[in-house]
């Protein structure tokens, strides 16, 4: 499968360190988070690698280039001043990602998550990891059931950020500016998305507090 890296946000929570870096290649273990995802993804059998970027993208581009020394090959997904958020981003490199499922992740996360696990088939529109809840996010954004997602239910786990999608799950939306949640959501609603609940290492590199808890544990 092909693999799309979500590395467009600003990072606004890590300012003032990203006012002249971009949050992906912010360093943990002495290593850009965004190389930890792409190395991670290349081990797994992941190589064809599409990066999306806004701020500062230049730099993402100078620092990763073709991604040959990473073990994988990238291409890139410009995006306006002020980026297009996730739902937007996805659909905005679907030229590049194709017609068969592929795997986006977020370009912010650290896990030891097994990549190669993931289905190349995924029953419903989409299927996403999930993990317990972390502290700040302690109501969860979906419910399982049999391995189905649901908008409402109990007991409810956060979506980590990982996930398959089929391309039909953007069939009909308009390129522009939108979030991912809400498209996802209209899939659980329709009994169409599915998931694993994932209990090992995963990090959220949201604020200055998470990635000072990032850099304590090793991720290499």
């Amino acid at each position: 499968m092909k693999a799309m890296i979500l590395a467009a946000g600003r990072g606004e929570r890590l300012r003032p360190l990203t006012d002249e870096l971009p949050k992906p290649l912010v360093e943990v273990d002495g290593k850009a988070i965004i190389v930890h995802l792409i190395e991670a993804l290349a081990r797994a059998g992941h190589a064809d690698i599409v990066i999306n970027h806004a701020w500062l993208g230049e730099k993402i581009e100078a620092a990763i280039g073709s991604g040959e020394r990473f073990g994988a090959r990238v291409r890139y997904s410009p995006e306006p001043e002020g980026a297009l958020e996730t739902g937007g981003g996805i659909v905005n490199a679907l030229p590049l990602l194709g017609r068969q499922p592929f795997i986006a992740v977020n370009g912010d996360i650290l896990t030891d998550y097994p990549f190669a696990d993931l289905p190349a088939d995924p029953e419903g529109l989409a299927h996403l990891v999930l993990i317990e809840n972390p502290e700040h996010n302690p109501g969860g954004d979906f419910a399982m059931e049999n391995g189905r997602l649901r908008n409402a239910g109990q007991p409810r786990f956060t979506f980590s950020g990982i996930g398959v999608y089929r391309p039909e799950l953007f069939d009909g939306l308009v390129s522009g500016r939108f979030p991912l949640t809400p498209v996802l959501r209209a899939a659980a609603d329709e009994g169409r998305l599915d998931g694993e609940l994932y209990r090992g290492r995963w990090r959220d590199i949201g604020d200055a507090a998470r990635l000072e808890a990032a850099r304590r544990e090793s991720f290499r």
